[in-house]
């Protein structure tokens, strides 16, 4: 399984080529998380390259969680870990916080895109289940609302208990990261923020349609439970005065 156009070290790309090697490697395998890679001499052999090669390749994929280096034992199968994704949606976001925020609102639309595409699997689910446990959730919102308090934890709490019973763990992974990054950047967005009641409100009407199984107004509220994000962008956007 030679690796083509590495066998010269003066190639720029030979580092890239290498990795996206050793991945396609593990694919071809079958292999997984926590799965011995062979060993040095036999990648070397396998793949045609070079010690150094595979070392610094190694070196770059262990740093992104595709292999995980364990010195006196091996390398193994890394389980690429969501804190990369997040990372890196989080950089960008940063950026785009210095101009026009376009990566911002970008994110807000895929993410309204997954939690609003889900609403008919979470209603089915709740027809035949209790809404107790998102009813506690609740509970707890409203009554830090009711102080004038934001309730992060519940936020994400109740989003996890919308979408764990559909046993998708990357739903899950997804919506983490999305949570998370949003949650970092939330206290730097232009405009007024919402209220924690506002926040409150939102999150029952989601549980009262749910209760209700009525999944186009379940859709119609998880729409709206973005709008307080969605007008603060807005408010943001630069206004067109039109040509000079």
């Amino acid at each position: 399984m030679a690796v083509p156009g590495v066998a010269r070290d003066t190639l720029p790309s030979r580092q890239r080529q290498v990795m996206d090697a050793i991945k396609s490697f593990i694919l071809e395998r079958g292999l997984v998380a926590g799965d011995p890679m062979p060993t040095e001499s036999e990648l070397m052999e396998q793949l045609g390259i070079s010690r150094n090669a595979l070392r610094e390749a190694i070196k770059a994929l262990q740093a992104l969680g595709f292999v995980e280096v364990r010195h006196g034992s091996g390398t193994y199968v890394g389980a690429v870990p969501t804190r990369v994704m997040q990372d890196g949606l989080a950089f960008r976001l940063q950026q785009s916080m210095r101009g026009s925020m376009r990566e911002v609102r970008g994110l807000l639309q895929v993410r309204e895109a997954l939690e609003v595409g889900l609403a008919s699997e979470v209603v089915r689910h709740y027809i035949s289940n209790s809404t107790d446990q998102l009813r506690v959730i609740v509970d707890a919102m409203r009554a830090k609302a009711a102080a004038g308090e934001y309730f992060p934890d519940e936020d994400l709490a109740f989003h996890e208990a919308l979408y764990r019973p559909l046993d998708n763990e990357l739903v899950m992974d997804l919506l983490w990261v999305f949570w998370t990054t949003f949650h970092e950047i939330d206290p730097r967005l232009p405009g007024p923020h919402y209220t924690p009641a506002d926040a409150c409100a939102w999150h029952e009407g989601l549980l009262e349609a749910l209760e209700h199984a009525d999944v186009d107004l379940y859709r119609s509220r998880m729409r709206g439970h973005f709008d307080g994000v969605r007008i603060r962008l807005f408010r943001a956007e630069p206004v067109d005065h039109g040509e000079a």
